[in-house]
This record gives structure tokens, C-alpha cells and sequence, in this order.
């Protein structure tokens, strides 16, 4: 739920603020800020909404028809597509299952890539139930489980042949 939203002189940045932004510094964050010196620095105060986490619930789902393989499919499938990296998915889901508790970093280089870009990804197959965030490294959810059975752990679909 957000709390505030105020505006900022970016002057008054502190390392505080950057470090609950993802920065280590305030001058890297103000390094960071896009726009011209006019355009306004917002800073947004956040905290978690009451309730379950949708996505924890939807990473225990470990039942799923064939519509939800299906879905999988076909959203994992964009995110490979819209990868100027080029596909990635099956082979993150593979490392994961390959590799429970592993680093991202280590995941990372084990497949060539840059570690931030890797762990965005991460947060993706996350963001649909896949996986999850370990204190060091993740796991495959129940429900990423589910769906590497259901596709003979390729991460697609087996192709059926007509009958």
C-alpha cells in the first residue's frame, strides 16, 4: 500500500533513502535519476497490503490442468520472446531446479548472464508462481514443480501427436 508520495530535492537524498531504494549511496541514486534538473524527484513510502501474498498463494497451487500448463506456455513464451537476451526461461527453471538454494550470482554466471538482469528474471518466473525467494538463492514452488512434470521438465508442453 503506498503511505506517501512527496516530492524531493535530490539534494536531500540521503543513504538512507537510497539504501531503501536498492542503492548503496545516495550519490548513486542521484547518479541514476533520468529527466533534466527541473523535473521533479518523487519518493514514493511503500509497505506490504494485509492479506496473504497473492503470489505465495499462487506458488502452492500445485494442481494444474492442462488450461494452466496452457497459460504457463503461453506467458513464459512472451517473456522469452520480449528477451533481448533471447530465451531464457527453461534454462533459469532448470538451473532453479537443478540448484535449490543457489545464489543468483552463481546461477547468474553458471549461465553466462549479468547478475541484476538474472535476478530480474528471477522475480518474473516469481511474479507467476514458479518459484521462490529463498534468504540465499530460491527454490522451485510447488507449483513450478507441478509444471516441470507437466511438461517432461523442458519448461513447454510436450507436442502430442494426433491420435
Amino acid at each position: 500500500m503506498v503511505d506517501s508520495v512527496t516530492v524531493i530535492d535530490p539534494a536531500a537524498l540521503s543513504d538512507v533513502d537510497a539504501h531503501n531504494a536498492g542503492y548503496g549511496t545516495a550519490d548513486e541514486l542521484r547518479a541514476d535519476l533520468r529527466g533534466t534538473r527541473d523535473d521533479p524527484v518523487y519518493v514514493l513510502r511503500v509497505r506490504p497490503a494485509g492479506g496473504p501474498d497473492p503470489r505465495a498463494e499462487l506458488a502452492s497451487a500445485d494442481r494444474l490442468a492442462a488450461e494452466d500448463v496452457a497459460e504457463v506456455d503461453r506467458r513464459l513464451d512472451r517473456l522469452d520472446r520480449a528477451s533481448p537476451a533471447g530465451p531464457w526461461t527453461a534454462s533459469t527453471l532448470a538451473a532453479i531446479a537443478a540448484q535449490p538454494g543457489r545464489r543468483a550470482a552463481d546461477l547468474a554466471a553458471a549461465a553466462g548472464r549479468d547478475t541484476l538482469p538474472y535476478k530480474v528474471n528471477v522475480r518474473k518466473l516469481t511474479a507467476l508462481g514458479l518459484t521462490i525467494s529463498l534468504p540465499v538463492g530460491y527454490r522451485l514452488s510447488p507449483r513450478g514443480e507441478s509444471y516441470l512434470r507437466a511438461t517432461g521438465g523442458t519448461g513447454a508442453a510436450p507436442e502430442v501427436s494426433p491420435g
